[in-house]
């Protein structure tokens, strides 16, 4: 007989999120627990506290399995009332695409959409763009471990490899063959099942303390992590500051044009654009009636700084004018991230992938070498990034191959050098919510998300 461990989970439902299970360890040996419970792919939220939230809302499921494998190690583990019933719990997912499939192979297969979700969410997978084809959502990545190239097809739950590839080449090579009207660079913006897991693993407090304004403090932070701001009063700014540039709208209302007197710089500003969504496109011309030189894109919650050094840039026409039809080489990258590598930011090398990460690595540049080949290819050469990570990124820039060196060198000084003075809240610190940190009673909740209830 295993001998017993001094280690007691509690499995409870989330208080928030409709399917979610949290686990409270205690006992001097709670850390043995809390390996086994990880390597599950269990998210640690507070000191011996951890969340399981899933894409595929089996999350009781998978908590009662959790629960008999540590009972099988000596540990005890507790399964709330809450937390039975929705253990017990029949449904079935609503207008599931494969009807015909028992509820063990739906398990199955919602399960490998998981590990795919979660080799995506920890950078085991590199998207590199995505497409739409009908009402879903397609792309193409590799794993960086083994190399292989894989064609993904489906959101969420329904997620499953479509094809694989023996190089990254290949299977972008076949992908914009497929999907080249819709294709865009990059990872598809989260969906919603994707956002509450996002966060459901987000730390669980009880509700903060109003404060009043006064309570307020600047906080110095980099620029990558600054706030967005206003986009739309920082195009009226900069427009208002240069008579060289010329403004007309959609008649829709929902875009500002901006094009400058050379009529070989234009910028388009969609005002409705989703935070994680293209915001801005900047796009350059040799001749106002050739084809686009060079492009670069930003999302709708890019940085106040980081925005303004783009157009700062932008305002200074013969910086931009000179450089216009120069093909990438080894001087433009040197150039382009010069400030980077001045600041101290890790350089590494992957196959075509050339990057460059900050110490905390919360923001990054990427150069592909592959798309740099290609001018006219419309994956990114060029990936400015901050967040969590790459594939989940807080905010992203996109830049074609042609893009100016000296443009990148300007964005690529503001994230290793740039700061910003912002306003925070005593009771928002990351650290003071971990400190106290509670659970509250959970509120019974209807998983009508998921499923139709059989009666």
């Amino acid at each position: 007989m295993t001998p017993p461990i001094d280690a007691h989970v509690r499995l409870d439902t989330h208080p928030t999120h409709p399917s979610a299970v949290t686990a409270t360890l205690t006992g001097t040996q709670a850390h043995i627990a809390l390996m086994g419970l990880e390597a599950a792919d269990w998210t640690v939220v507070a000191d011996n506290v951890l969340v399981l939230v899933r894409i595929d809302r089996e999350e009781p499921y998978w908590a009662e399995k959790a629960a008999e494998a540590l009972t099988v190690q000596g540990i005890t583990a507790e399964i709330t009332a809450r937390l039975r019933e929705a253990i017990d719990e029949e449904w079935e997912w609503a207008n599931h695409p494969m009807p015909w499939f028992s509820r063990t192979e739906v398990r199955e297969a919602s399960d490998k959409a998981q590990k795919l979700y979660d080799d995506i969410r920890h950078g085991r997978l590199l998207i590199h763009a995505h497409a739409e084809d009908g009402h879903t959502t397609v792309a193409v990545g590799t794993y960086l471990d083994s190399g292989t190239s894989v064609h993904l097809h489906g959101e969420n739950h329904l997620r499953q490899i479509a094809d694989t590839f023996d190089s990254p080449a290949q299977a972008l090579l076949a992908f914009e063959r497929a999907y080249g009207d819709t294709m865009r660079p990059g990872p598809a913006p989260m969906t919603d099942t994707e956002c509450e897991a996002a966060e459901g693993r987000n730390v669980l407090s009880a509700p903060a303390p109003k404060h009043e304004p006064h309570n307020a403090e600047p906080q110095l932070v980099p620029a990558y992590a600054a706030d967005a701001g206003d986009h739309d009063v920082i195009l009226n700014d900069f427009l208002a500051a240069h008579a060289d540039w010329d403004r007309w709208r959609t008649w829709s209302d929902d875009a500002t044009h901006a094009i400058h007197e050379s009529q070989t710089l234009r910028i388009e500003r969609l005002h409705q654009a989703h935070p994680h969504e293209t915001a801005w496109t900047i796009a350059a011309y040799e001749t106002p009636v050739s084809d686009r030189m060079w492009h670069l894109t930003a999302t709708g919650s890019t940085p106040a700084p980081v925005l303004q050094t783009l157009l700062n840039h932008l305002a200074e026409g013969d910086r931009w004018d000179t450089a216009i039809g120069s093909p990438v080489t080894e001087k433009t990258v040197t150039a382009g991230t010069s400030p980077l590598t001045g600041a101290g930011w890790k350089h590494t090398i992957d196959g075509r992938w050339i990057r460059w990460t900050n110490p905390s690595a919360d923001a990054g540049v990427q150069f592909d070498a592959f798309t740099a080949q290609k001018p006219h290819s419309t994956l990114a050469t060029w990936t400015i990034w901050a967040g969590p990570n790459i594939n989940h990124p807080t905010w992203a820039l996109y830049a074609s191959p042609y893009t100016p060196a000296p443009l990148i060198a300007d964005l690529a000084t503001e994230l290793a050098h740039g700061t910003e003075i912002r306003h925070q809240l005593h009771a928002t610190s990351p650290r003071q919510t971990q400190s106290t940190q509670t659970l509250p009673a959970a509120a019974p909740t209807d998983p009508k998300p998921r499923a139709r209830r059989f009666h």
